[in-house]
């Protein structure tokens, strides 16, 4: 199968998964005991905080441990201070039903936030601003440093959040005091990511309670065997993506031009303004699951730029953000790349593409 869903999961490395084993196979005790086998354990854990970090140029006690990106976003937005809440229109839901209430700031057509429009959300009792880097739909990039300038001019002790989940090694880490980051995006294992908090001084009330492991910001026993592997995943982003993001630039243009008969690529036309491995579209006349029944029968798997709820398709809150209508949001397609995808592959999507809006008689 032609996998282009690199932006919901990504095949887990083989040296993660070479670390992983080995790690739960050999270092199984508590990191938190007193024994010899839990100083191991913790030893091979704060090895994995202390090569994080230096992947990301940040301190290690600044790395939080966490469960993966929706609970880091949960942890700087339900635990940052009261007050009112900024927030990006074009959040992952992580953020936003985080944040009931927050002032939303609008984003244009290709995705991207109205500067202006934040500077006037701004004021000195806002507590926290949650602008993800790169959007994990149609890839837009968002100015962050900007963001984090605007806040700290205007508002003052304010906490600023990025959601890098998406952008990691495609984009260097913004000057935010809080970053969220998720292994499985990067190949690595399911179920473990990390709060980048800096300083020492980040005001953040834990969302549960229990002991006080990740300096009291994140109660439970560490996956030290997750760690591990987050840690070879970073490694492998930091190093490789960099180099891999024009050949990705590269087969998303390839994508785009192959399916422009019958389809419009969405976000940023400009390659520094989106993110390398993702490529959406808008067919109009095909609803997204129908297109996806028939690729994935192609043996092409890709994602709708829609979320189903409650058994209905509703229109994907992204897309709707950047003013498009209700059909054109439900006739969306994501398709994500990485390290393993191939020309071969982008050609089989643009067939399958090509056939389904046949078959289907919509465009």
């Amino acid at each position: 199968m032609a996998y282009l869903d690199h932006a919901a999961a990504t095949p887990v490395l083989t040296a993660v998964l070479d670390e992983v084993q080995r790690v739960a196979a050999s270092l199984h005790a508590n990191p938190s005991g007193s024994h010899a086998p839990a100083r191991a354990a913790r030893a091979r854990l704060e090895d994995a905080r202390d090569e994080i970090a230096g992947y990301l140029g940040v301190g290690p006690h600044e790395v939080v441990f966490t469960s993966g990106g929706t609970e880091s976003d949960n942890l700087a937005l339900r635990g940052a201070p009261a007050g009112p809440r900024v927030v990006s229109a074009v959040e992952h839901k992580a953020v936003l039903t985080a944040a009931p209430g927050a002032r939303v700031v609008p984003v244009d057509g290709d995705g991207v936030i109205d500067l202006d429009h934040l500077e006037h959300m701004l004021d000195a009792g806002v507590s926290i601003v949650s602008v993800m880097t790169g959007n994990n739909e149609v890839g837009s990039l968002q100015p962050v440093d900007a963001v984090a300038e605007a806040a700290r001019r205007l508002a003052p002790g304010a906490l600023v959040h990025t959601d890098a989940v998406q952008s990691v090694g495609y984009v260097a880490l913004p000057a935010a005091d809080l970053v969220t980051l998720s292994a499985h995006k990067l190949g690595g294992p399911r179920g473990i990511g990390a709060l980048v908090v800096r300083g020492s001084g980040a005001p953040l009330t834990p969302l549960m309670t229990g002991g006080g492991q990740e300096e009291g910001r994140r109660p439970g026993t560490e996956d030290v065997a997750g760690a591990a592997g987050f840690a070879v995943a970073l490694r492998h982003a930091v190093k490789e993506r960099p180099a891999d993001a024009c050949r990705l630039h590269g087969l998303g243009e390839r994508l785009a031009t192959g399916v422009s008969r019958v389809a419009r690529r969405n976000g940023p036309r400009d390659t520094s303004g989106r993110l390398p491995h993702i490529c959406h579209v808008t067919i109009e006349g095909c609803r997204a699951e129908d297109l996806l029944v028939l690729l994935d029968r192609a043996g092409v798997a890709a994602s709708a730029g829609s979320a189903c709820a409650s058994g209905a398709v509703e229109p994907s809150h992204v897309l709707r953000a950047m003013a498009m209508t209700p059909d054109e949001a439900r006739s969306s397609l994501r398709f994500s790349f990485g390290p393993d995808t191939t020309e071969d592959d982008i050609d089989a999507a643009v067939i399958a593409v090509l056939h389904a809006v046949r078959d289907l008689a919509c465009a």
